[in-house]
């Protein structure tokens, strides 16, 4: 583990690392039954219905990234890494492709989701398929799956959490549930990729469990940055629409931050009344909702930075790109 790993952007790195796991996942979705690998490709954005190919940018690879540099932080060679970002890009898919069944979001990036694009049915089969290719690309590594095992387990019970938030009243739900919710539904698998790095990179057992707890600092703070583009985010950026988290009727941060002030019971009117979302949002502000949950998300993002600086890390790269990813939006 004594190979230099490269300085770069947060940008740079981030793009490094998309074009050093792309052929490994395509490969990997490639292996897939033809039919269920279509639906897994369409998911990723790399196809229409039907199979024809399109050039579309995806995403950040947020998650693919952290996995690299989970491994180059502690000396390993980028490539190390690897495995990791396939398996954590898969599951990462199989979750969304799941959450927009069960939350019955109709679309995904601007286009149908799965489920409206090929059925119920198949997409669930979709999902389950990615699920079991996660776990195959990592089986040459105990450690590793039971890394990835212990993030799917916190993975269910924040979902399973979420879900039950949506049957309690709006004060039904505290703070802290929604932090340890965020923590499992988002930060688990933030924390299991750079995590997974790390043990694929050959890290102790110490810095791979340090690296994992900066992850989920990480996770909370981008759920709360989340929430606040739900209901004020640009809908060409975001590509929801504006106040979609409150027309849903979901118990983010800002609001439940909001419903805690002399203004809630107004507020819990305003939510449970149809067309009234705007004003519920410009409440929400007024009362310091807003603030409160870009506060709560710098308090997260100084615990992962401070987790951070505590370690020997190989390369600052994995530190740039924490500080780039969350403190542009707070």
């Amino acid at each position: 583990m004594t190979a230099p790993a490269p300085v770069s952007t947060p940008p740079q790195a981030l793009a490094r690392c998309r074009d050093l796991v792309r052929p490994e996942l395509r490969a990997a979705v490639g292996g897939l039954h033809p039919w269920v690998g279509e639906m897994a490709a369409y998911s990723f954005g790399w196809c229409e219905v039907g199979g024809a190919a399109v050039d579309a940018p995806g995403g950040k690879g947020v998650r693919q990234a952290l996995a690299v540099l989970g491994a180059e932080a502690v000396g390993a060679p980028a490539a190390r890494g690897v495995p990791a970002a396939v398996a954590v890009e898969l599951v990462h898919a199989f979750s969304l492709l799941h959450d927009d069944i069960m939350d019955g979001d109709t679309t995904r990036r601007r286009r149908p989701a799965v489920w409206r694009a090929y059925g119920t049915g198949p997409a669930v089969l979709a999902g389950d398929a990615l699920f079991a290719l996660a776990v195959r690309t990592l089986a040459d590594s105990p450690g590793a799956v039971r890394l990835l095992s212990g993030a799917l387990a916190d993975l269910v019970r924040g979902q399973a959490d979420d879900l039950l938030f949506a049957t309690r009243p709006w004060t039904g739900v505290s703070a802290r549930e929604y932090r340890v919710m965020a923590e499992h539904k988002t930060g688990a698998l933030l924390g299991c990729a750079v995590a997974l790095g790390a043990e694929l990179g050959g890290a102790p057992e110490a810095v791979v469990s340090a690296l994992d707890r900066v992850g989920r600092q990480l996770g909370v703070a981008f759920q709360l940055v989340d929430d606040v583009l739900g209901i004020w985010g640009d809908p060409a950026v975001t590509g929801k629409p504006v106040h979609g988290d409150l027309r849903e009727r979901k118990k983010t941060y800002p609001v439940l931050a909001a419903l805690g002030t002399s203004a809630g019971p107004r507020l819990a009117g305003l939510l449970d009344t149809p067309g009234r979302a705007e004003e519920a949002a410009a409440l929400i502000e007024q009362t310091g909702g807003r603030t409160a949950a870009l506060a709560e998300a710098r308090r997260h993002t100084e615990r992962a930075e401070a987790l951070l600086t505590a370690l020997p890390l190989a390369s600052p790269d994995l530190a740039d790109l924490l500080d780039f990813l969350v403190r542009r939006d707070l």
